[in-house]
């Protein structure tokens, strides 16, 4: 039987996730033409002899080095044939029959590129968790948020995004694309390594006129840091680093200059609140974020996208430090006017 979907997780050293959540997956993922697969990024645990010895009809895609989570899922997936992508973080939880109503939409939707079920917190499983919630856009310097998550402020899960909403980014913790999409894209920008690429990803897919989706009927749960911890000094560089490298490729040139500029400014600032709140190493991932950032820029030749040709519906147009932090607007989806 042709594969119609194959959900991939990447693993690196995440041999406790692989024993606490592939049970689930496997009891929950009986689907005909659905296969599951595990590639791995050079891992140096026992995650492997795992995989092979307790669930043999898990596929095992052995990578020799650890590429991040762009380079390993690109390596990865040019070895799977099949109609969609499942992109799944090994921390993921999933739920019974999620996987059904995200294959249905995306069979009746062809205009639909990418869509992504609701994540929930693995830990606090009534609320939305950081890296998705239900749904994600970006205000106009870049800054992500969610349907459910605003800066660091997570709301209860209360059905008030259980409808299905075309969104600007779909997490990589669990994710499913058009595997025809994702090779005519290139996958992801490996130089981003981790962190940002999915929202650099769907940026791409809405400049080339794809929908994304977030679908409220499937849910999963994400323990979340399961890779790096939210306050590890690498993660904040590869966040910062990687939000600014984003945002000049895929700007219309006549925005470019300003938002970056402004940008950088809001960066440094908070690289000093860092460094007056005694966060030494968290002060010197931000500036080491610049540094690499400005190296990227002179060395490396963007694709740029002319203006008429750069959809930016989905992104909010003021920002959302000044809305949440001066405003005191805990909830900006209503906003509608500010919307592009």
């Amino acid at each position: 039987m042709k594969t119609k979907a194959a959900v991939v997780i990447l693993n690196w050293n995440g041999q406790k996730f692989l024993e606490q959540f592939l049970p689930p997956l496997i009891r929950h993922t009986t689907l005909p033409g659905v296969a599951l697969i595990v590639a791995d990024n050079g891992s140096t645990d026992d995650s492997a002899t795992l995989v092979r010895q307790r669930y043999p009809s898990i596929r095992w895609i052995g990578l020799d080095q650890n590429y991040g989570f762009t380079g390993g899922y690109n390596r990865a997936l040019q070895q799977v044939d099949a109609e969609y992508y499942i992109l799944l973080n090994s921390d993921v939880e999933v739920t019974d029959r999620w996987l059904q109503p995200l294959l249905a939409l995306m069979d009746s939707r062809p205009e639909v590129a990418v869509c992504a079920p609701k994540i929930r917190a693995f830990a606090r499983r009534n609320y939305f968790e950081y890296a998705g919630a239900a749904g994600g856009f970006i205000d106009k310097y870049g800054y992500p948020f969610c349907r459910g998550r605003l800066l660091n402020r997570l709301e209860e899960d209360r059905g008030q995004y259980d409808t299905a909403c075309p969104v600007f980014w779909a997490s990589g913790a669990c994710l499913l694309v058009r595997a025809a999409v994702y090779r005519r894209l290139g996958g992801f920008d490996e130089r981003f390594f981790a962190h940002m690429e999915e929202i650099d990803f769907c940026w791409r897919v809405k400049q080339h006129g794809g929908e994304i989706l977030c679908c409220p009927q499937s849910t999963v749960y994400h323990v979340g840091g399961g890779t790096l911890p939210n306050e590890n000094p690498q993660k904040l560089y590869l966040n910062y680093r990687n939000s600014l490298l984003m945002l000049y490729k895929n700007l219309p040139d006549s925005r470019r200059p300003r938002i970056l500029t402004i940008r950088l400014l809001l960066d440094s600032l908070s690289a000093f609140v860092y460094l007056l709140t005694g966060k030494g190493a968290a002060f010197l991932a931000v500036r080491k974020a610049h540094r690499h950032f400005r190296r990227l820029r002179r060395c490396v030749r963007f694709q740029r996208i002319p203006e008429r040709n750069n959809p930016v519906s989905g992104i909010y147009n003021k920002s959302i430090l000044w809305q949440f932090y001066v405003r005191r607007k805990a909830n900006i989806i209503m906003d509608n006017e500010q919307w592009s």
